[in-house]
């Protein structure tokens, strides 16, 4: 049975490579291997054949020789445990790629997320003001952290690993909030990731969904 991951038929990113399934992509793109992908829409993943595969009703999914797996961190463990090419041999340097792919899903998103869900939803509330400096300052003080441990490196920890890849899909939710370019470091090293051949493709594959789609009402052409 060949690899099926879900993405959304209209994705909320607008074509800029947010959606998690783009990680998922980008994994398979570096590994090579050949995948489908089944375009969902919104009702559809709530529906019961999606949760299914996934109880709480997102993607991405991954489908594979009956396993059925969601997060996009499981699956992209599972590629890289499964096939060479994303994590290292030696054993040492193989469970530090994998705490950098804890890191980058368990310590630097989830300040990334709140802040972003705070702009979106609080921003008319009466306490946004004073609330969204202290988001920001939490944002900052990983960055600090992570950019001191990168320093003049080109990836976390040697050669470009899982890890790398999943870090680089995080701090890339930041782009348009004006703070990589105080960490040339960090910005630099998401360029580096951006640049990869593999990256390129994902991204490619995932904007191609947006182009295709129908347009919304009111939407420009």
């Amino acid at each position: 049975m060949a690899i099926t991951i879900t993405a959304f038929a209209d994705s909320p990113d607008r074509g800029t490579g947010q959606a998690r399934d783009m990680r998922v992509r980008w994994a398979l793109e570096e590994l090579g291997l050949p995948y489908a992908v089944r375009l969902l829409s919104f009702a559809a993943m709530k529906a019961p054949a999606h949760r299914a595969l996934h109880p709480f009703g997102q993607i991405p999914t991954y489908e594979e020789d009956g396993l059925a797996l969601f997060e996009s961190g499981a699956i992209i463990a599972h590629l890289a445990g499964r096939h060479a090419g994303l994590l290292p041999e030696e054993v040492n340097a193989r469970a530090r790629a994998l705490a950098w792919m804890f890191a980058a899903l368990n310590t630097v998103e989830p300040v990334i997320v709140e802040q972003e869900m705070a702009i979106i939803v609080e921003y008319d509330t009466a306490w946004y003001a004073a609330r969204l400096p202290m988001l920001e300052g939490r944002v900052r003080a990983r960055l600090d952290a992570l950019s001191h441990r990168l320093g003049d490196g080109e990836w976390l920890d040697g050669a470009f690993s899982a890890g790398d890849l999943l870090m680089v899909s995080v701090l890339r939710r930041l782009a348009g909030w004006d703070v990589l370019e105080d960490y040339s470091n960090l910005a630099a090293y998401v360029a580096r990731g951006e640049a990869r051949p593999a990256f390129q493709r994902a991204f490619a594959a995932q904007l191609a969904v947006f182009r295709n789609r129908p347009a919304l009402s009111g939407e420009p052409q």
